[in-house]
């Protein structure tokens, strides 16, 4: 899920003084209008499957649907290619697929059609089971801090302990020891955050939060292929496998992302078709058909700007900010951009992208790992219907940006190439025992019968051999949805613990020994 953040990852801030005599206040921009023609539309909408096409061709995505409303039509529904390497099946617009965190608007909508009042946002609604490291900041956070990434959490905090096989309960319970960075002053991203929030709106109604999505949204909203549980995914007639990337640059789907311990926050999936009624919704106000779903005034809370995201890189720059599950922008214009993207690593990424100004936007869903297409059709698509065509490569573009935050968090060090001249290993007997973390838990660290380590680690356990590199440090190659390739295991057997790089971000990543 570290991809979701590939448009709005926070830049360097420039802050700009002004020395001498103060001047008058400038007299506020005239409000934006409404610029784009139908005509403009239609030539964007017309330009779309020659170029989802394309896209495909060059990257080899299986099997994309997209869906665009605009005056509250569906002008654009459309699937393509497979909904899995090696079958015949082909991707329709009502072939489901996992939207990973294009959830979080979703879910902020559903939250916004339970609230009687905009002000409900900014309630402190408890959950049993849930803490921060700060007793005030526990019983102060609001619904809207939660949605908006500004409750001090570290960045994507529980993530790890999701991968490691830890379940919502565990995950939410151990938030409490994760370190804190300001309260309502910081911007990170967070599903576990979201998830707290949604879950204790649920709780508050006496349900679920599967049945409250339903019974809110999905159900009176007509879309019947929409759910909030994996289960519901895998058992859809039409559903679109998840794929990943191989070495040679095929795709195959060799991973199954199973997400419902962050439901609110990426377990979502959905059809195209189903998404353009939402986005009908989105676009009306919270109304559909005439009926209205989803209170105006707590919906359009959601599209308001409730923390900088992304600070301008330079004085020319655009601030970027984060709403109540949405990416909110202002172009050129001063139009109101709604925007986010969704990726698994193991193997979907999607987008939604709308001008409100305009009532046109695109939902665009992918069951390929996340390589930047959703992002470019969209993008393409509104610099086509600005300027009848688009200014730049927008795939490479935004392929170029995934590329980058595919190396986050890679470690520093190749631990495929040990030293020449390192030092051996100790006997195992030096490395081997139980150790325990307060917030990751138990680990394992045995000997084979073939020779060698193995590093356990979760409830399952996970069992990772370890390979030696140099000395006291080992390593192993992480697995699940954050991997990140090998990864470095510093033990010191003087004071019998072990550091795991991986794990280590926030400073939770060493466990002691008995």
């Amino acid at each position: 899920m570290r991809k979701l953040r590939a448009f709005t990852a926070a830049g360097a801030a420039a802050l700009l003084a002004t020395a001498g005599t103060a001047a008058a206040a400038p007299s506020p921009p005239p409000a934006p209008t409404a610029q784009l023609t139908d005509a403009q539309v239609d030539t964007a909408v017309r330009r779309l499957d020659g170029t989802v096409a394309e896209m495909m061709r060059r990257t080899g995505v299986p099997g994309v649907s997209v869906a665009v409303v605009h005056d509250d039509k569906v002008v654009y529904l459309k699937g393509f290619g497979l909904r899995r390497v090696g079958d015949e099946a082909a991707v329709g617009p009502d072939t489901v697929f996992q939207i990973a965190s294009l959830s979080k608007p979703v879910s902020s909508t559903v939250v916004a059609g339970v609230l009687k009042e905009p002000a409900d946002w900014d309630r402190h609604v408890p959950l049993p089971g849930f803490a921060l490291g700060d007793p005030w900041v526990t019983s102060h956070v609001t619904t809207a801090d939660l949605f908006s990434h500004r409750s001090g959490l570290p960045d994507h905090a529980g993530d790890l302990l999701e991968d490691l096989g830890y379940d919502q309960a565990y995950i939410l319970d151990h938030l409490r020891m994760a370190p804190l960075t300001p309260f309502r002053a910081s911007y990170a991203y967070t599903n576990y955050g979201l998830t707290a929030a949604a879950e204790a709106i649920a709780r508050s109604q006496g349900t679920t939060w599967q049945k409250l999505s339903a019974d809110t949204l999905f159900k009176p909203a007509g879309m019947t292929r929409t759910s909030t549980e994996f289960q519901a995914f895998v058992d859809a007639p039409d559903h679109a496998a998840t794929h990943v990337k191989n070495p040679d640059g095929t795709w195959s789907p060799r991973f199954v992302r199973e997400p419902d311990a962050q439901a609110p926050a990426g377990g979502v999936s959905s059809s195209a078709r189903d998404m353009s009624r939402w986005l009908r919704l989105q676009l009306s106000g919270g109304t559909l058909d005439g009926k209205r779903i989803v209170p105006a005034d707590t919906l359009a809370r959601t599209h308001v700007p409730e923390i900088v995201s992304q600070p301008p890189a330079s004085p020319t720059a655009r601030t970027g900010f984060y709403g109540l599950g949405w990416n909110v922008g202002y172009d050129d214009a001063g139009r109101l951009r709604l925007s986010h993207s969704g990726a698994f690593d193991l193997g979907a990424n999607t987008s939604v992208t709308m001008l409100p100004l305009e009532k046109l936007g695109i939902v665009v869903l992918t069951n390929g790992a996340p390589i930047g297409l959703p992002d470019a059709v969209a993008a393409d698509f509104f610099d086509t219907a600005e300027h009848a065509k688009p200014s730049t490569d927008w795939l490479a573009l935004t392929g170029s940006l995934y590329a980058q935050l595919n190396a986050q968090g890679r470690s520093p060090t190749d631990y495929a190439r040990p030293p020449t001249d390192g030092k051996p290993a100790r006997e195992d007997s030096a490395y081997t025992g139980t150790y325990a973390n307060p917030y990751y838990g138990k680990a394992t660290v045995a000997s084979t019968a073939e020779g060698g380590l193995t590093l356990s680690l979760g409830p399952g356990p996970m069992v990772f051999p370890l390979t030696h590199y140099d000395g006291d440090t080992f390593s192993y190659e992480t697995a699940g949805e954050s991997s990140v390739g090998r990864t470095g295991v510093f033990f010191s057997p003087a004071d019998r613990t072990v550091r795991v790089e991986y794990l280590d971000a926030d400073h939770l990543g060493t466990f002691t020994g008995g």
